[in-house]
């Protein structure tokens, strides 16, 4: 059993590896822009899954797959080589799903922007139902309606009144 910081540090080093070998081990003209994204190693440091992403679509993809697949032994050498420790890892490469789901967020991020823009427009062009404020009353009004309650609230309120 390893520590995860040497864990960690031996992923690191096997990502740099894997990337120096795909430019110098690797030479077959089909493989376009393979880039690795992220290493994990097991906590033996037996197995190492390597996540890479191909720029360019499901063909480009399926391309760089077989020609991983098929230098998989050379590189695991180079790896092995470069890494300085007793037992070399196995590779596996994975197509990392990052680019999708990358893309799949900008365009619900973009559905959202849209439906924003719709809702400020519909805002900024609509207006009251009826006036701003109808609760709000005229100053003069206020004072004349205050005092005409007034006077028929104290007189209800009096006994005396009736008698008057």
């Amino acid at each position: 059993m390893t520590d995860q910081a040497r864990g960690r540090r031996i992923a690191e080093r096997i990502k740099q590896l894997v990337t120096q070998g795909l430019s110098t081990v690797v030479k077959d003209e089909r493989k376009g822009f393979i880039t690795i994204t992220d290493v994990r190693v097991t906590g033996d440091s037996q197995h190492a899954s390597v996540f890479y992403t191909v720029l360019g679509g499901d063909e480009d993809r399926q391309v760089a797959a077989e020609i991983l697949e098929e230098y998989r032994g050379r590189l695991r050498s180079f790896v092995g080589k470069g890494l300085g420790i007793r037992l070399t890892p196995s590779l596996e490469f994975i197509l990392d799903a990052l680019p999708e789901d990358a893309q799949h967020l900008d365009d619900l991020l973009a559905k959202v922007a849209a439906r924003d823009a719709e809702l400020a427009a519909a805002r900024a062009a609509g207006g009251y139902a009826g006036e701003a404020d109808p609760y709000r009353k005229p100053r003069a009004a206020e004072a004349a309606d205050a005092d005409v309650e007034n006077d028929t609230h104290s007189d209800a309120d009096d006994p005396a009144a009736d008698d008057r």
